[in-house]
């Protein structure tokens, strides 16, 4: 039995160890809308096609997929639980806020009556009791920057989110605009807040060939999530790949993470237009691409078992820690 920490999924605890090949930044659903409350439509087709992608993930040698699906995406663990059980893969669940500038009106609201702890609060909570009243526990944080910058609103949730994190040990993980350099803007709040940076995935790396810019990311301590494969509309899957390999060649694959941002469904319509947007691309296309420009196996197996393992095991030392090592 193996005697590793574990890590929370939606589908129950799994020893950290046992996560395999993991794509640290995927979504199974993303829906902005909330009209699907008043316009039923049938999930069977999309359920189905989920399960299919994620058993085809489980052929292709992967195990595990954090999903960064949060409010603002469409959120529905209790749906993606039954998905996971289904294909019988692992699936890690978040909590956050998706918005490029304005708190959604719950959460301000919230903010209003109760206080300015009631951010991190409704973190916490889904982190330490579960996401509604599903049980599902999120353990990872999600944040984004975007081309806005920090508004007022979105400096609040990311410094609710760096407390909540402090809270409970779950690490961060970002979705950023690569081009306007918004991770050292994240990582500046994340510092200021006493987080260890080391704790931070800073999202959509990949959507620059910015060498500076990544460089300055990895030495203050943070992973760089090269995580928009088959988004080639943005940046070419040359660019990405060039990067990626003089990274590995500067000897920074310990702190690179892959995947794809991709889901099984949603309502964004770019992405169905995009072929090459899947779970498939990295397995069948980057790796063997990556390979034949000379990065090692084991620098492919840092970015894909071992980051995400160091991360998820870091977390449950830190979660440990805040509770006073009793290992509950």
């Amino acid at each position: 039995m193996s005697t590793a920490p574990t890590v929370q999924t939606v589908t129950g605890p799994v020893p950290v160890d046992r996560l395999g090949r993991t794509l640290m930044h995927e979504h199974v659903f993303t829906f902005h809308s909330d009209l699907q409350g008043d316009y039923p439509w049938d999930e069977k087709p999309y359920v189905d096609g989920a399960v299919d992608k994620l058993r085809r993930l489980t052929d292709a040698g992967y195990g595990s997929l954090v999903d960064l699906t949060v409010p603002g995406l469409g959120r529905n663990v209790a749906r993606v639980a039954g998905i996971a059980a289904r294909a019988e893969f692992n699936v890690l669940a978040a909590t956050g806020v998706y918005t490029f500038r304005d708190m959604p009106s719950h959460f301000s609201r919230g903010l209003a009556t109760e206080g300015p702890a009631f951010v991190e609060d409704f973190f916490v909570r889904e982190i330490t009791e579960g996401i509604g009243d599903t049980g599902i526990r999120a353990t990872v944080l999600k944040c984004v920057t975007d081309a806005h910058g920090l508004t007022p609103d979105v400096e609040t949730l990311l410094r609710s989110a760096a407390r909540a994190h402090l809270r409970t040990g779950v690490p961060i993980s970002t979705h950023t605009n690569a081009s306007l350099e918004t991770g050292l803007l994240q990582q500046r709040v994340f510092r200021e807040e006493g987080v260890d940076l080391g704790e931070v995935v800073i999202g959509h790396s990949d959507n620059t060939t910015d060498l500076a810019y990544l460089q300055r990311l990895i030495d203050a301590g943070s992973y760089v999530g090269m995580d928009r494969f088959g988004m080639y509309q943005v940046w070419s899957l040359e660019g990405r790949l060039r990067v990626i390999t003089e990274l590995c060649r500067r000897g920074h694959a310990d702190r690179i993470v892959l995947s794809h941002d991709a889901n099984c469904g949603g309502d964004l319509n770019a992405q169905h237009a995009l072929e090459t947007w899947r779970y498939g691309e990295i397995p069948t296309v980057v790796i063997p691409a990556l390979r034949e420009r000379g990065v090692s196996e084991e620098d492919l197996n840092a970015m894909l078992i071992d980051n995400p393992r160091r991360i998820f095991e870091r977390a449950a030392a830190h979660a440990a820690a805040v509770r006073g090592g009793d290992g509950r």
